[in-house]
Formats: C-alpha cells, sequence, structure tokens
C-alpha cells in the first residue's frame, strides 16, 4: 500500500510539474505578436527575437530595419512584448544576461550605470524609441495570437538627459503628458504613457 501510495505521489507530482511548463507558442504566433509593437510601417523588416520548443532565448527572424522586437516570455501571465531601436540592443543585452545570472532590479541598474561610465558598455549618443505593447491574460489568445485591448507606450532613452536639459517634469501632470525617468543616468528617459482608451485594439 505504501509503495502504490508513493508511486501515486510521485505521478501527482510529475503531472503538477508538466501542468506548470507553459506551451511555446509557434514562431509564426511569437513573431506575430511581438510586431504589435512596432510602427506598422517597420513590422515587415524588424528583426525579432523570441522563444525555442525548450524556452531558449533564440533570434526567430533576422531583420534589415533599425528595429529588434522581442517576443512575449511564455512563462509570464498576460502579453508583454516590445521593439527598440537596434543601437539599443548592447544595453539590452546586457539587462538579459544580468537578470539570467540572478541579478535584481536594483543590482543591474547599478552594474549597467557604472559599466556605462567606464566605457564597457556602450548607450547610444542620440535619441533611441522603445515601443511596449501589452495586455491582461484574458485579453490575449496566446493559440491564436489574437489581442483585445491591448496597450501601447513609448519610451525615448536619451542617456545623462534630466528635467533641466530636456524641460521635462518628473512626473506627468495630465494623461499621456510625457515626462522624464531616471534623470541624469545612463538610462535617463522619455516616459509617453497614452490614455488607455487611445491605444487600445480589437
Amino acid at each position: 500500500m505504501k509503495t502504490l501510495l508513493t508511486l501515486a505521489t510521485l505521478c501527482g507530482l510529475a503531472s503538477a510539474g508538466m501542468a506548470q511548463t507553459p506551451a511555446v507558442p509557434s514562431p509564426d504566433i511569437q513573431i506575430k505578436t511581438a510586431l504589435l509593437a512596432a510602427p506598422a510601417d517597420k513590422r515587415d523588416a524588424a528583426m525579432v527575437y523570441g522563444y525555442s520548443p525548450k524556452n531558449e532565448f533564440v533570434v526567430l527572424r533576422k531583420g534589415t530595419n533599425e528595429l529588434v522586437c522581442l517576443a512575449d516570455d511564455p512563462t509570464q501571465k498576460g502579453l508583454s512584448v516590445s521593439c527598440y531601436h537596434k543601437d539599443l540592443e548592447p544595453f539590452m543585452e546586457r539587462g538579459r544576461v544580468l537578470k539570467k545570472d540572478g541579478k535584481k532590479a536594483p543590482e543591474i541598474l547599478a552594474m549597467r550605470e557604472q559599466e556605462v561610465k567606464d566605457k564597457k558598455l556602450m548607450m547610444p549618443e542620440h535619441p533611441s524609441t522603445l515601443y511596449s505593447y501589452s495586455a491582461k491574460d484574458e485579453q490575449y489568445d496566446a493559440a491564436t495570437g489574437n489581442v483585445k485591448d491591448g496597450y501601447l507606450r513609448y519610451v525615448v532613452y536619451i542617456p545623462y538627459a534630466t528635467a533641466e536639459s530636456t524641460g521635462l517634469p518628473l512626473k506627468p501632470e495630465a494623461p499621456g503628458m510625457p515626462w522624464i525617468m531616471d534623470p541624469g543616468t545612463h538610462r535617463a528617459h522619455i516616459m509617453i504613457n497614452p490614455p488607455v482608451s487611445a491605444t487600445a485594439t480589437k
């Protein structure tokens, strides 16, 4: 009886573990949803990173323009994809490596800041845009890639910019108003969060 119970318990645990392993959408679905973050006229030529069936981070499609897009992480709830200027890739890649190594957000911020100051990590000398598109779990169908009422926001990186150098406030004072975040640092950026109704898609 004890053996049977042990086997049943092990089988139950194995089944629970398998149930917790999310299915990785097909490359086509990943590319389709990743490109939702990109401007329409830049989607056809953008590079796309995504996930293999073994959940490895891989290149799903090579690109020929200035945009790099990231597919949704299948281990996270909902949908969260982004596209950014290719000159931000060293900064983004370094963040991915440090996160994979177990570093927390404050550590990543501090380490990249020092690496930029030491010229080990290069940031663009020009303003560079990132587009972020997201949807709640109930708004996203991973099987088809269809999204209802997704939300698009914008980030423009200007390393070491400040409120004084840009004339921007440190927080938005009206819906959709641009503001500057992390001023004076390597990752200083302009945040633009449009009202939800302005970016919702069916």
